[in-house]
């Protein structure tokens, strides 16, 4: 894969974080409530966790060992979260991860990125399993998991609750 790629749905387009994004991300991922949801942004969250951010989703694309997307909308190409794949390439499989700034919520864009992803996932990088985590605070999070037909795994320490589909079920869920 030579150039980054892009997945579109329905209402969204994923793409490559730029640096244009700072002041969203900054503004949407500071959200105190954006960061209870989340295992992996803090609280405060300023413009060096974003520049890391941009840094870290560009070096593991350089490297080959992650996808991470900016979620924008179609319509007025508006950056409202991010989401990505970590890849395991020796086992061929990946973990999940997403977040979606708080003014965006309950609006289905979670359960439409995650389509988008899986689909890329299994069909361009050709993984045989994906697996995600979510809060037990968060049961939004699974929700938008179970809507995709990922299916529950189990309840892991620290009140985290995986959720996985393999290629076989995603093959057999289209």
């Amino acid at each position: 894969m030579d150039r980054f790629p892009e997945i579109e749905t329905n209402r969204l387009l994923l793409g490559k974080l730029t640096f244009k994004d700072i002041p969203k991300i900054v503004e949407y991922a500071g959200n105190e409530k954006v960061a209870e949801t989340t295992l992996n942004i803090p609280h405060p969250y300023d413009e060096k966790d974003a520049i890391f951010w941009i840094n870290s989703a560009n070096k593991g694309l350089e490297t080959k060992t992650q996808f991470t997307f900016g979620i924008r909308t179609k319509a007025d190409d508006i950056f409202i979260g991010g989401i990505g794949l970590k890849l395991h390439t020796r086992l061929q499989r990946a973990e999940l991860g997403y977040w979606i700034a708080e003014p965006f919520w309950n609006k289905g864009y979670a359960s439409e990125a995650v389509e988008g992803v899986l689909k890329f996932g299994f069909t361009e990088i050709n993984l045989n399993k994906i697996f995600a985590t979510h809060l037990v605070e968060n049961p939004a999070s699974g929700k938008v998991m179970k809507k995709n037909g990922m299916v529950k795994e189990g309840d892991l320490f620290r009140g985290l609750v995986q959720y996985r589909m393999t290629k076989n079920e995603y093959e057999n869920k289209n």
